[in-house]
């Protein structure tokens, strides 16, 4: 593993544009639960999706009561290593962005600027009015729920929901090309605790690696990229991306 890790750090360091696409496996290690593992969140509740969500009071209702179990959890998490060791890249001009599937907003907690983040899932510490796009605070909307209204709606009458994609919800067309564009152009691409099976998102790091670009993965199970990857490195990202770092800057 040392030697994949100064492998990495050594592509790092030429400071090309250096692109790193996370997963939900960077946030478990925060406590954040994946979606489809056992024991996730889709093996536990069946996902409302948005047609639902958009006609049905009722499943407004049951998707704010899901919201509010994981809104403690989300609140609570903090940033873990591997979050802080994307940070220090992007402080020492080595990380031209961050391309995320993760909803959580623990790579801005950790200090990452917004600019240097396109979320594909959007963010659920947001919470958008469907209709005039409003953001409304995410702490209103809870205290509005817990004290008793269960399908909370905008001044404007429109249905707020986190600002996230929902099954049979379109994909943000603007973050979904950015990220495109930047893996095309990337000249070192890094997957850090996804599957990538999601498409489009799952497209990326193909379009990477079409341009030449060095693709590195540091995921706990198998990808659909495994075979064509040149580092790949099975272990928890908290412990990795630190070591890199280290390494980076020793260079």
């Amino acid at each position: 593993m040392k030697e994949k890790i100064a492998q990495i750090a050594a592509r790092i360091k030429e400071g090309g544009n250096n692109i790193v696409f996370t997963g939900a496996g960077i946030s478990t290690e925060s406590g954040i639960p994946d979606y489809r593992s056992q024991g996730g969140i889709w093996d536990k509740f069946r996902p409302v999706y948005f047609d639902e969500f958009m006609s049905s009071k009722a499943a407004r209702a049951k998707y704010w009561r899901r919201w509010v179990e994981l809104y403690q959890g989300i609140v609570d998490a903090q940033p873990n290593p591997a979050h802080l060791a994307l940070t220090k890249l992007h402080e020492n001009g080595l990380l031209r962005a961050v391309v995320t599937q993760n909803v959580d907003g623990l790579h801005q907690e950790s200090g990452l600027p917004d600019e240097k983040i396109i979320e594909l899932h959007g963010n659920t510490r947001r919470i958008r009015c469907m209709s005039c796009r409003q953001i409304i605070p995410t702490e209103n909307v809870h205290q509005r729920i817990t004290a008793g209204d269960p399908a909370p709606q905008c001044e404007c009458g429109g249905y707020l929901k986190p600002d996230t994609i929902s099954f049979g919800q379109s994909m943000p067309v603007a973050e979904v090309e950015k990220a495109a564009a930047l893996s095309q152009e990337s000249d070192f691409f890094m997957i850090v605790g996804s599957t990538v099976i999601v498409q489009p998102a799952a497209n990326m790091p193909f379009y990477a690696k079409n341009n030449g670009a060095f693709l590195a993965i540091i995921n706990l199970s198998e990808t659909p990229c495994d075979e064509m990857c040149d580092a790949l490195i099975r272990e928890k990202a908290g412990m990795v991306l630190p070591e890199i770092v280290k390494e980076v800057e020793k260079i």
